[in-house]
């Protein structure tokens, strides 16, 4: 089992493939310096179909590359906050304005019929589950993320959007979240490592070995987390040294190898 997070900028992309050749993109993200763009790059690798598409936030750097993902490929199920209507996405959008990404996602969920598993997929050696605050409780495309959770092979990996402190305290209300916080090994930081993202309670159940920044360089002062993540994982091998966090900025796309008996980033 394989997991690549594209470095895809200040945004989210990341792509699993399963024992059985199963995929599921966590965000659709694309990189606007070198033109990279995910079903692009699916349709070149020969995949013409993913089987699950899970958008973790509501915000354009999440999807920016969606229309070239549906134009490529064949996206059997979507997986978002459902407590967000599209007609309540429109409205949150009215203060920032509705991005192309965003406005192609609306038009996705209107049209989309495949339900949101259907049919049920393999995914060898995988169980996932997701978490979410509900509209109208937060009104704020951020604390609306929807935290996906993958547990490859018994390791787990944490996609958590754009969650701010106080959408991570009120999901921390729920033991099965926090029960889920403990079996993290890898932590994708949330905001793009921004400091609004970060949340200490999370680490009283959370110890992850490695933490993952997809951001650019010297894109909203995301660097000044790095000691703050250092500090909470455990750390172990990255291409031939020890590291605690790893950054798109300055280790590119970052892939993770799962198997029964060892796992690891390279």
């Amino acid at each position: 089992m394989d997991l690549k997070i594209f470095d895809v900028e200040h945004g989210a992309c990341a792509l699993l493939t399963c024992d059985d050749n199963t995929r599921i993109m966590i965000d659709c993200g694309h990189n606007g310096s070198t033109g990279w763009r995910p079903g692009s790059h699916l349709r070149a690798e020969g995949i013409g179909a993913i089987e699950m598409l899970a958008v973790t936030n509501y915000d354009e750097d999440h999807v920016s590359g969606i229309t070239d993902l549906l134009d490529n490929v064949n996206v059997k199920s979507l997986v978002r906050n459902q407590s967000v209507s599209t007609a309540v996405l429109k409205q949150l959008k009215t203060e920032d304005g509705m991005g192309p990404g965003i406005d192609r996602l609306v038009q996705m969920i209107d049209a989309f019929t495949g339900g949101p598993l259907n049919p049920a997929p393999g995914f060898s050696g995988l169980a996932w589950s997701a978490y979410q605050n509900v509209f109208p409780t937060f009104d704020d495309e951020n604390n609306l993320s929807m935290a996906l959770f993958l547990k490859c092979h018994g390791k787990g990996v944490l996609f958590t959007g754009d969650l701010e402190t106080h959408g991570w305290l009120e999901l921390l209300k729920q033991q099965r979240f926090k029960g889920m916080l403990q079996q993290v090994n890898v932590l994708v930081a949330s905001h793009h490592g921004r400091e609004n993202g970060c949340c200490d309670e999370i680490f009283e159940f959370c110890k992850p070995y490695y933490v993952v920044i997809s951001d650019k360089g010297y894109a909203h002062d995301t660097q000044q987390t790095v000691p703050y993540y250092r500090a909470r994982a455990k750390g172990g091998p990255f291409r031939g040294e020890n590291r605690h966090v790893l950054t798109t900025r300055n280790d590119g796309s970052i892939e993770f190898s799962f198997s029964p008996d060892t796992w690891g980033p390279y």
